[in-house]
């Protein structure tokens, strides 16, 4: 990393000394510099697209926060001038690349629990309120429990089964304000903007489907659940909000499941950026894409829209089958 860029030159000081950055300032003097080629773009969802575009326009590539955008004709936009300047736009989540999925998308693809048919996932928590001191964004428009945690489970299942075709949802909001539980700002109150509750079905152009849960509603918490279900058992996936987690075989006549032990692997956030910069100097494509995340944005809209008007929604965006990392891949290791 060559320099941190923020709208607060004090806050941009402080990280680059953190982490032993050289250089740190504004936006528009990160954009200036002509030895910087990719950048990080970890602004709040409401201008994902709109600092995108001003990285790509100034000749550099992008990698996003996830969302990618908040709507689909943004996201489009900021794919369309990535193709027109001949630069690349991926996207977060880079979790789906760590050890722990990998190590199970590889499983599924040689076959271990046969075809994958159906999954089940489920992010139940309080709400961010109850650990974050600022949680004010995390229900607001661009967030809640859909945007803000569906990308992590929703890009592990398009990595499973490929592009959903179509989605069925019902919303709920539990309280228009919520009250901040912890730090400077405790006992605040603060609006709702979203649905806190969002159950789905997804159908997908393969002909899988799954039902995902997505809450800020649930005093019992349960998340981190990813379960696919195929002819011959049932695989239960790590925590997709984490890189690295053993995932557990369930077969069919067996009394007990098979343990699928993760490869030792220090990954963390950034591994999506190697990848990209790894497939730039290849001339390969990169895993966590742009397309990627615009068809996961399309799905998470297309639920928005399926719980808000009570009928289903054909999603019209697609993208092509996503093979594993290669065994052994690991982002830590210097290539040429």
């Amino acid at each position: 990393m060559r320099f941190i860029a923020d709208l607060d030159a004090e806050r941009a000081r402080a990280q680059a000394e953190a982490y032993g950055i050289a250089a740190h300032g504004t936006v528009a003097e990160l954009l200036g510099r002509d030895d910087i080629e990719v950048v990080v773009n970890l602004t709040i969802p409401a201008v994902h697209a709109e600092v995108g575009r001003q990285i790509l326009a100034v000749g550099k590539h992008v990698w996003s926060e996830k969302p990618l955008a908040l709507d689909r004709e943004d996201a489009a936009s900021l794919l369309a001038a990535a193709d027109a300047a001949g630069l690349r736009v991926a996207c977060a989540p880079d979790t789906v690349l760590g050890v722990g999925i990998q190590n199970a998308l590889r499983a599924i693809a040689r076959g271990d629990i046969g075809t994958p048919l159906t999954a089940s996932t489920m992010f139940h928590v309080p709400g961010p309120e109850s650990w974050r001191p600022g949680p004010d964004f995390l229900d607001a428009k661009g967030a809640g429990p859909l945007l803000d945690m569906g990308p992590y489970y929703l890009t592990t299942l398009v990595h499973v089964f490929g592009a959903a075709s179509r989605v069925h949802a019902v919303g709920s909001l539990a309280r228009d304000t919520r009250v901040i539980g912890s730090g400077p700002r405790a006992g605040e109150s603060f609006p709702v903007e979203v649905p806190t509750h969002v159950a789905a079905l997804i159908e997908f152009a393969g002909g899988g489907s799954a039902q995902s849960t997505f809450s800020f509603e649930h005093a019992l918490p349960r998340a981190g659940v990813v379960e696919i279900n195929g002819t011959e058992g049932t695989l239960v996936l790590p925590d997709p909000n984490m890189f690295t987690g053993d995932s557990l075989l369930y077969r069919y006549g067996a009394e007990e499941p098979v343990t699928l032990a993760a490869p030792e692997g220090e990954y963390g956030r950034g591994t999506g950026v190697v990848d990209l910069v790894r497939s730039l100097r290849a001339g390969t494509d990169e895993r966590a894409s742009g397309a990627v995340a615009a068809h996961v944005l399309d799905v998470m809209l297309g639920i928005g829209e399926a719980a808000e008007q009570g009928s289903p929604v054909t999603l019209e965006s697609s993208v092509g089958p996503l093979a594993p990392l290669p065994e052994g891949w690991d982002p830590r290791v210097a290539t040429p």
